[in-house]
């Protein structure tokens, strides 16, 4: 079993936490190890197959037809620079 420190929680959300805990009639501590294996088993993992959200646009648009954009150069700059005097 690992064992895992939370720094810096909230007062309220501990207090909210003893509650729940005691409502349930187990340990704060047993609570919170409730509460976190509750939400992973609930989280949706990613499905490998799903497209990510840029192929998903990009085969939206490509309908539109393909566009090439005109990238400046990065060679120099029209500001100045700056001085540290």
């Amino acid at each position: 079993m690992a064992t895992l420190t939370i720094r810096n929680l909230d007062e309220n959300v501990k207090r909210r936490l003893q509650v729940r805990a005691a409502l349930n009639g187990r340990s704060m501590e047993a609570e919170v190890r409730a509460s976190l294996a509750a939400s992973v088993e609930n989280a949706r993992t990613p499905d490998p197959t799903e497209e990510d959200l840029g192929t998903a646009l990009h085969r939206r648009f490509m309908a539109l037809g393909e566009t090439e954009f005109v990238l400046p150069s990065r060679d120099s700059s029209e500001r100045p620079l700056p001085t540290f005097d």
